[in-house]
């Protein structure tokens, strides 16, 4: 009878935001680390500290195309009285056998081509004939098309000091200096700078994996016509792509009839692809919420998945628990669209971004001067509203209504309204939170 008590009690319990979200992340670990190749990285978090192996530059190069030089050479040059050097070959990119450049002589070299033994400076092109005879050059002719640029003469219109237009060895990063730090996201420019120190592989945890589902048997597929009550699946769209921009690798599944069969078919099918399945709809008290029906009671075998009331507005109905052999993480979302976002963003975003091993897994927020009243908000419930935030100004103007069906308004918002559980109004002009979603 206690039991009983107990469990009923248990299922009467209302549910904190941040309780529900505790006990969330309690359950969520971060994913093993793997190797990857560097493209394959993109997007997942660095796992252990990268060191460089060889400096950067590895050698002495030219930032110009012009003229390897001696300082004492070009000394006190000028376009009325130039310095006039003798030409001994070129020096490109990827040159390996270098001319020394003695007293009297310039090597014809490009951006990028190791700096010869005895040159101490580079002249632009541009401070040169270019090997002309006549007036400033603005640039070298190909050397297939006239391959005598590297031999003869050219003039030196200006002087140029020592470790002019030279990038010195390594300028950029010292061996043995620290490139990366566990814990970095990789993007492009981290993956330039894992190529260039020569790693083609990186140690990772890998980018979770989240299958999203929308649930009800009156959702149409976009660009189909629509029967007689029936609506365009926005939900799971929606959903796939905010999992992606938290920096997963998202699955989209077709809308699933308000069937607990279908639907128990369908996650079981789903499970070997999934670090999280996030469905949407069915969680509520009605005679076809699906989702409640099919995973209310599974077998210990099968997983746990409770469904809980929140003390929030939108998302008030929310599941959570673990299913299939491996415990997957399955988040049951409201299916308004509005209530299946922000209960998105509260709940299923920190556990993607925790299954990626980061630090910090929420989204910023910020205080904002609010613009309008908002002159109901439930007692007891935390609320979220839509907002458009004005970072420069520190403000935020409320987006629509409270209507948790209210998409369009959702398009046009950058921001949550935060209003808490024991405020019931907001005068025009107060300081609220605002959580940021761009």
């Amino acid at each position: 009878m206690s039991g009983t008590t107990d469990r009923t009690s248990h299922q009467h319990r209302v549910w904190s935001v941040a309780d529900h979200l505790d006990d969330v992340l309690s359950k969520i670990h971060p994913l093993e680390p793997i190797e990857l190749q560097l493209l394959d990285a993109q997007g997942c978090v660095l796992v252990e500290d990268v060191t460089v192996p060889v400096a950067l530059p590895p050698f002495d190069n030219s930032s110009m195309d012009g003229y390897a030089v001696r300082v004492a050479d070009v000394a006190g040059a000028t376009e009325e009285f130039p310095a006039t050097l003798t030409v001994i070959g070129d020096v490109a990119a990827g040159s390996g056998d270098l001319p020394a450049v003695g007293p009297g002589e310039a090597a014809r070299i490009m951006t990028g081509a190791p700096l010869p033994p005895g040159a101490e400076a580079v002249v632009p092109v541009e401070w040169t004939d270019g090997g002309s005879g006549r007036g400033p050059a603005d640039g070298m002719r190909a050397h297939s098309a006239a391959p005598d640029g590297a031999t003869g003469e050219v003039r030196v219109h200006r002087p140029a000091a020592a470790g002019a237009h030279i990038r010195a060895q390594g300028s950029d990063v010292s061996a043995g200096e620290a490139a990366l730090r566990a814990g970095t996201v990789i993007g492009p420019s981290q993956i330039g700078l894992l190529a260039a120190i020569g790693r083609g592989t990186v140690r990772v945890r890998p980018r979770p994996r989240v299958v999203v589902m929308s649930t009800g048997s009156e959702l149409v597929q976009p660009g189909e016509p629509l029967g007689p009550g029936q609506i365009h699946d926005s939900n799971s769209f929606q959903l796939t792509a905010a999992a992606r921009d938290a920096g997963a690798i998202a699955y989209r599944v077709g809308a699933v009839a308000d069937d607990a069969d279908t639907l128990r078919a369908a996650l079981e099918d789903q499970l070997i692809r999934a670090d999280i399945l996030v469905t949407s709809g069915g969680v509520s008290v009605g005679a076809y919420d699906v989702v409640k029906e099919t995973l209310t009671d599974l077998s210990a075998e099968e997983g746990t998945v409770e469904f809980r009331k929140l003390a929030m507005q939108p998302g008030k109905p929310q599941g959570f628990g673990l299913i299939g052999p491996d415990r997957i993480p399955l988040l049951a979302l409201p299916g308004n669209p509005v209530s299946s976002y922000v209960s998105f963003e509260l709940f299923v975003r920190p556990a993607i971004r925790a299954l990626m091993g980061l630090p910090d897994v929420h989204r910023p927020t910020t205080p904002a001067q609010c613009t309008d009243a908002i002159t109901s908000s439930p007692e007891g419930r935390r609320q979220f509203l839509r907002g458009a935030y004005d970072p420069d100004a520190g403000t935020v103007t409320p987006v629509g209504g409270p209507g948790s069906h209210l998409i369009k308004a959702l398009a046009h918002a950058n921001a949550l309204i935060v209003v808490p559980e024991d405020t019931t109004e907001v005068a025009a002009g107060s300081t609220v939170d605002v959580v940021l979603l761009g």
